[in-house]
Order: structure tokens, then C-alpha cells, then sequence
């Protein structure tokens, strides 16, 4: 089971913002069997980035750049707004937020911000636990398990198939490979906890 300094290191994260998120990440590896070394290991790292340290659970800016993606679903007015990015990896646009809705349970496109408010500091414990959910959410739907089985934590991250994979997990997540060396670097504070 994961510990308190596996989930602080990975995510380089503050020891009081990790003990407030370890029972809902706990929670989420278990029910997406994000239950190995390397997957929990990428899993955290990815998180970490996306989360600014498991600190923000929704996105800075305002959210109005995806009004009118029909890409992401938002078809109806404000739509780029009310689905910003939220949860540990931020969950955007409307179509995203039925999705994780279904699969979770909760009406997300009812209550966008279930999925999170602002930051760790601001959240209540159902935000807490969704902003974790649905990251695990996110990294199920894409199958992202299978991937970070392929990734060999005894070798080199930097090199070879190994960094093929942490970018092709990355590109999944981000779309491209925004900060990818604090993902990498992320992955590397955390891998002697994982060893």
C-alpha cells in the first residue's frame, strides 16, 4: 500500500498537503490497480506536475481559451468557464466532465467544482477525493497502466524505451510534452521509494 513519503517524494509535495490527499490516493490506486512500482511511481510523478505538488485542484487561468472547443465538448455558452481543468490532473470540457461523471457517480457537469476548489487548502474532503478520483479516472480511461508497465524503474528514466514511455504518458496527459523535466525529475525524487 502506498505510504505517506512515497506520495510526498513522487509528487514532491509538502508533507501536510500529501497527508491530506493519502487516504483518497490510497483510495484511487486501489480502485484503478494503480498497484505497482512503476505505476504508482508515474502515476505520482504526472500527478505531482499537473498539480503544482498536490497543491492546486483547479486550474489558475479563468478557463474562457476553451470557450467554444467543440473538441472538448463545450458547445454551450460559458462552457470553457464552468469546465476548466480540475482534479489532480485537471479533467477540461464539458465532454471530459460527463465522461468522469458517468464513471464516478457524481453529476460533475451539475457541480463543475465537485471536482475540486482552487487548492488543497481551499477543499473540503469530497473535493479531496474526487480531485484524486478522477485523476484515477484519467489515467484508466487511456490506459495508462499499460504503459507504465513498460517502463523499467531499475534503469534509467532519461534514456532509451524508457524515456519513449514516460513521453508517451506525458503527451496522453498534457497533449504535448509541457514541463516534462519536472515530470522526469518528479519520477526521480520518488524512485528510491519505490525501489
Amino acid at each position: 500500500m502506498l505510504t505517506l513519503g512515497q506520495l510526498k517524494e513522487a509528487t514532491c509535495a509538502k508533507s501536510t498537503y500529501a497527508a491530506k490527499f493519502l487516504p483518497y490516493v490510497i483510495a484511487t490506486c486501489d480502485r484503478f490497480s494503480i498497484n505497482t512500482p512503476s505505476r504508482m511511481l508515474n502515476f505520482l510523478a504526472q500527478v505531482g506536475h499537473e498539480s503544482g505538488g498536490l497543491f492546486y485542484t483547479e486550474e489558475l487561468a479563468s478557463g474562457s481559451a476553451y470557450e467554444g472547443r467543440k473538441d472538448l465538448g463545450n458547445t454551450q455558452k460559458g462552457d470553457g468557464v464552468r469546465f476548466k481543468g480540475r482534479g489532480l490532473i485537471q479533467i477540461t470540457g464539458r465532454a471530459n466532465y460527463k465522461a468522469v461523471s458517468l464513471a464516478l457517480g457524481t453529476d460533475f457537469i451539475v457541480n463543475p467544482t465537485f471536482l475540486g476548489g482552487k487548492n488543497v487548502t481551499k477543499c473540503n474532503d469530497i473535493q479531496l477525493k474526487n480531485a484524486a478520483e478522477s485523476a484515477g479516472w484519467f489515467w484508466n480511461s487511456r490506459n495508462l497502466n499499460a504503459l507504465a508497465d513498460q517502463i523499467d524503474i531499475t534503469k534509467n528514466i532519461d534514456t532509451g524505451n524508457n524515456l519513449v514511455v514516460f513521453k508517451k504518458i506525458t503527451k496522453t496527459i498534457n497533449g504535448g510534452y509541457n514541463g516534462l523535466p519536472d515530470r522526469l525529475n518528479r519520477y526521480k525524487s520518488g524512485l528510491q521509494y519505490f525501489l
